[in-house]
């Protein structure tokens, strides 16, 4: 018992430390769990899905760096002030950007096996990632927890559900064929981005500029293998091709290894 003049403290102490887990819950909360709040009147025309239909828009023709919070509410027709009614800032208006994207153009198919399933979800990643470039420039397709996303994760982790495996192990081969086409739509959209930067529009144009240096390096002597390919290779400039036999070995090898 505290003494006469005496404050008891513990009581404030509590309250505080209730506060302070309060901030910090609210300040890791995401937008999709604000937006599942009871509505309020709305104050202006304006929805999330008008905030990343802009931005999508924004991004596609100009790129993720264009896409700032002044340009969206300009695109808009809003004050800028008006847009953090709706989202804390650029982080978040990526998150529902992905999250529309992925919504509208890349949910899974359940197919009758896990590799047709597996196989017709890497095509359409790399048809979305090729009409959305900016989305692998980014580098948080596997980052933000949006429910569009994880709405696909859940489904491809579905399709492996009757094989004898475990859970870590169905999350490393969702993984991996996400990462090759990651990768190798990495490779393509940087190659549309040096032609771009070297304003050629066809293959042969930039062999072309490039000529000379490649003829300085197969001429060393130092890359035989590398001459060979370039010397024999007659599919350079199938990208279609060479993601399919990529993919193909990429399922083979998981087959293999895990015998399924």
């Amino acid at each position: 018992m505290a003494e006469d003049g005496d404050k008891d403290v513990s009581g404030d102490v509590s309250k505080d430390a209730d506060k302070q887990a309060g901030k910090e819950a609210e300040e890791h909360e995401s937008v999709w769990q604000r937006m599942e709040r009871p509505a309020r009147p709305p104050r202006a025309a304006l929805t999330h899905d008008r905030i990343a239909e802009a931005a999508v828009a924004i991004a596609d023709a100009e790129g993720i760096d264009a896409v700032s919070m002044r340009r969206l509410a300009e695109r808009l027709g809003v004050a800028t002030m008006g847009l953090y009614r709706y989202v804390r800032g650029k982080d978040e208006v990526i998150e529902l950007m992905l999250d529309a994207v992925i919504g509208r153009e890349a949910q899974v198919e359940l197919a009758a096996d896990w590799r047709a399933t597996l196989r017709e979800a890497a095509w359409g990643l790399r048809a979305v990632l090729l009409r959305h470039p900016w989305i692998v420039r980014i580098s948080t397709w596997s980052g933000p927890l949006t429910p569009q996303l994880v709405g696909r994760l859940d489904g491809l982790l579905a399709s492996l559900d009757h094989l004898d495996l475990d859970a870590d192990t169905r999350m490393v081969v969702v993984g991996t064929v996400s990462a090759y086409v990651n990768g190798a739509v990495s490779t393509d959209i940087g190659l549309v981005d040096r032609m771009r930067n070297e304003g050629v529009s066809e293959m042969n144009e930039l062999r072309r500029l490039y000529a000379s240096r490649m003829t300085w390096l197969l001429d060393s002597g130092r890359y035989p293998a590398f001459k060979r390919y370039i010397r024999e290779g007659v599919r350079k400039d199938e990208s279609e091709w060479r993601f399919e036999l990529g993919l193909e070995c990429v399922l083979d090898g998981i087959a293999a290894r895990l015998g399924i």
